[in-house]
């Protein structure tokens, strides 16, 4: 899930140089979030035939990675958890097999199997205490991205647990945007966006003829910037609990849980992660939600060709080593 969309782009006045390039947008609800598909190029029609064609590559990834459309191949997989393994298409087999290496890396912090929680949870402001620390506990046994089992040579996935379930709320949209992405580049385009609430990828030519120009919003007003980054075929990622949490006892909860315990994360309002793949920063940006500022950020700065930007519960902005922002 994700709070409210806190990237916005900007398109920068036309030069000389792109007088003849025209930008179209769509707005669409896909994935049951707002997607805006951004195409840039010399001729309306290719740039419709674009967006059309991203559209219903993301109509696509939903179906196919959809636990609440009980003939999905994941509703099957959920369905026959600690009962027998399912046979899968190669790209859904692929795409959990990525999720256990971020699983790995953030030594659980990220857990496609947090699904397990889906019901316990409510950030629509229903919740009127915190649930019973048993009833957590139960669910949260049934969480570990060990035990799911992905079985290369039979191109199938088994659930070891009974009741466990997986879920792409924290990879889903960056996955799609991806997708949308590659196949808006078929059509010969000379640039665009794909932006899923906050999941967002560029690539090519903007009406700028030099890059396209981001900003980073303050979680506290929608207004306020906290920096602007300037990018070419980069994905920059922000998840935020602005409008998604609940408090009690004077203490505020995310609606990102922490897989490890079964309990909402605390201490952070948002995580931006920038890097070349939408996907990767999907899971990156909830996994430093998770592991908090200090471990967050750590975990950032040792990866290559990535970086992150974090505000706090008490306002507090940090960077990673080598993030370049402008107005920071």
């Amino acid at each position: 899930m994700r709070g409210f969309i806190f990237v916005i782009i900007l398109l920068c006045s036309a030069s000389s140089f792109s007088q003849a390039l025209q930008t179209h947008k769509k707005i669409v609800k896909l994935m049951g979030c707002r997607f805006e598909l951004t195409a840039v190029a010399f001729n309306d029609t290719i740039a419709w035939e674009a967006i059309r064609n991203g559209i219903t590559e993301i109509d696509r990834i939903e179906k196919l990675i959809s636990s609440w459309d009980k003939n999905s191949q994941t509703s099957k997989i959920n369905q026959q958890a600690g009962i027998q393994s399912v046979k899968v298409d190669k790209e859904l087999f692929n795409l959990i097999a990525r999720a256990k290496k971020i699983s790995q890396l953030t030594d659980g912090a990220f857990d496609i199997s947090f699904a397990s929680m889906d019901r316990i949870w409510k950030f629509d402001g229903s919740m009127q205490s915190m649930p019973d620390e048993s009833v957590v506990k139960n669910a949260a046994e049934k969480i570990n991205w060990q035990d799911i089992i992905v079985d290369a040579e039979h191109q199938t996935i088994f659930l070891k647990r009974k009741n466990m379930k997986i879920g792409f709320g924290a990879i889903g949209k960056g996955y799609a945007a991806n997708r949308a992405m590659h196949i808006m580049k078929e059509s010969a385009i000379e640039g665009g966006v794909v932006n899923a609430s906050g999941d967002l990828i560029s690539w090519g030519k903007s009406e700028n003829p030099h890059c396209w120009t981001i900003k980073i919003a303050d979680p506290k007003d929608k207004n306020k910037v906290l920096g602007i980054l300037e990018t070419n075929d980069l994905a920059v990622v922000t998840s935020g609990d602005y409008e998604k949490f609940v408090t009690f006892n004077g203490r505020r909860y995310a609606h990102i849980i922490d897989p490890r315990t079964g309990y909402p994360t605390t201490g952070i309002k948002s995580v931006t992660v920038i890097c070349p793949d939408a996907e990767v920063a999907d899971a990156l940006a909830t996994s430093v939600f998770v592991l908090g500022k200090e471990e967050g950020i750590n975990l950032i700065n040792r990866l290559k060709a990535v970086e992150c930007l974090i505000v706090t519960d008490d306002d507090e902005v940090l960077t990673s080593k080598k993030l370049k922002l402008e107005n920071l």
